[in-house]
């Protein structure tokens, strides 16, 4: 018997992908997802496509039948028009077999429309790599008895209507490590060709109903590896004396562009408490120092700060800002690229922050440079509950902006010095122990552009960006297991 039963989807071109399957001599039976109705056998030369009739191909039911289906070692699934490099199958399937792992993944190349190709590195799966939408490429091979001791050990995905796979790998994880091999397995055309800044918000825009089902099957995972939080949260009180009540912090550099219309907004904000706007200027070269001295000259409330060093991140310049002796009591962020989109945002943030709070967010509408509304818009984050926000949070990407945080708290826990996922991490750390508020109501306008950060990312970062935020989950679920194992104490 040959050791391998591949998966392939009606959509991916499925003949020329089994020829390809064929002619590595390791591939025992194809399984074929087709749209109801369109089941019975296919024939590629010997090769026999068994068909799987399904309206929802990542459902639990569906992952139920192709297990039930597979009584090979090793299970293939696959992700578009694949084509894998001549030895790929029997590398991860060596892999498998001497490891012990219960999946093997892997960098490829991907096809661009116009012939050429392009590298795309992966990241390692971590203890913290959570997110239902976590990158594994176009080829998976699964350990077929991690996979069936899995569902066996830890419950059926049969219930799960569109997150099937996510349970099941979840579930999986505790059979075995996934390993990424950091080589090209494949040469693909991929069937998502947005860029980074499109992708990025898929998950917001899914069904209610996914996001519910996801966030329960994230939380029974935090739960097995005891990691689930349940409350109650604390208030944070932020006494002490500071020199005003709130600071609108704006990390810069070479926003030009920008920084002038950030800067006005931020201090067109009509609140009853004191407050300054800090401008940390990280080294600007095309002027924005410049224009930065110009308003400070006639605005008091403005503080103009460039770094003593030369090597911080966004996180680093949001702690010079923290620990600066003009600092409030709360702190409210703004980018350098965006605006307020009312006179009350900093009033609401910093209402809620002297509530007791040890975080606030806020929601914000995507817009363009003449200010008009782009798809998806309005970016509100409705997964949170209070109950279970602080869970899901370790899923998602982000809990959205503007955030609003008491100094004193990020004296204790300062933002790592980085340029991406700093908010994150500081994010998790505040819900992780404290209350927070919410405010579903759009407060702020984020321009995107061509030179916003992640409007388009090279693969090389974006594997550099996904494996950062994964990191930073590991450190935060230890964390809340060490926090959780203290109180059974």
């Amino acid at each position: 018997m040959k050791p391998i039963t591949a998966v392939l989807s009606i959509e991916d071109a499925p003949e020329a992908t089994a020829q390809r399957l064929a002619a590595t001599d390791l591939v025992e039976r194809i399984l074929l997802l087709v749209p109801p109705g369109q089941g019975g056998q296919r024939y590629v030369g010997r090769m026999v496509l068994d068909a799987i009739e399904t309206s929802d191909p990542g459902s639990g039911s569906t992952v139920h039948a192709i297990l039930e289906r597979t009584t090979t070692p090793g299970l293939l699934r696959l992700d578009g028009v694949v084509d894998p490099h001549p030895t790929a199958l029997r590398r991860m399937l060596n892999v498998i077999e001497g490891t012990g792992a219960a999946m093997v993944f892997g960098d490829y190349v991907a096809e661009n429309a116009d012939g050429s190709t392009t590298a795309i590195p992966l990241s390692d799966y971590l203890g913290g790599s959570l997110q239902d939408t976590f990158p594994f490429g176009p080829m998976q091979l699964w350990s077929t008895s991690a996979l069936k001791r899995a569902v066996a050990t830890h419950g059926p995905v049969t219930e799960r209507k569109v997150h099937g796979w996510y349970d099941a790998r979840l579930k999986a994880s505790h059979e075995g490590a996934f390993v990424r091999l950091a080589e090209p397995l494949a040469t693909t055309k991929p069937r998502d060709v947005r860029r980074s800044g499109e992708k990025v918000f898929d998950y917001l825009t899914a069904s209610r109903e996914a996001q519910i089902e996801a966030e329960g099957i994230a939380t029974e995972h935090l739960e097995r590896i005891g990691a689930r939080l349940t409350g109650p949260f604390e208030t944070y009180v932020a006494d002490g004396d500071w020199a005003v009540e709130a600071s609108v912090v704006i990390p810069v550099r070479n926003r030009i562009r920008t920084v002038r219309d950030a800067v006005r907004s931020a201090l067109s904000q009509t609140v009853d408490v004191s407050f300054n706007v800090i401008v940390v200027d990280n080294h600007s070269t095309d002027g924005t120092t410049e224009a930065l001295r110009e308003i400070a000259a006639t605005e008091p409330r403005l503080v103009h700060v460039t770094p003593e060093r030369k090597d911080l991140g966004i996180g680093g310049c949001w702690n010079v800002a923290v620990f600066h002796p003009k600092v409030g009591r709360y702190v409210v962020q703004l980018d350098s690229d965006d605006l307020y989109q009312g006179n009350d945002t900093l009033q609401r943030m910093v209402s809620l922050l002297q509530s007791g709070c040890g975080l606030v967010v806020g929601s914000y509408t995507l817009v363009n440079m003449e200010l008009n509304e782009i798809p998806p818009g309005l970016i509100d984050h409705k997964e949170w509950t209070d109950d279970n926000g602080a869970n899901n949070a370790l899923r998602i990407g982000g809990l959205g902006a503007p955030r609003g945080y008491p100094t004193a708290l990020l004296r204790e826990a300062p933002f790592p010095n980085a340029s991406y996922g700093e908010d994150y991490a500081a994010v998790l750390r505040a819900c992780r122990q404290y209350r927070i508020g919410r405010i579903y109501d759009s407060l702020y306008l984020c321009r995107r552009w061509e030179d916003n950060s992640d409007a388009d990312l090279p693969p090389a970062t974006k594997a550099r960006y996904q494996a950062y935020k994964d990191g930073v989950r590991t450190l935060e679920i230890a964390a809340r297991q060490r926090l959780l194992r203290q109180g059974d104490a």
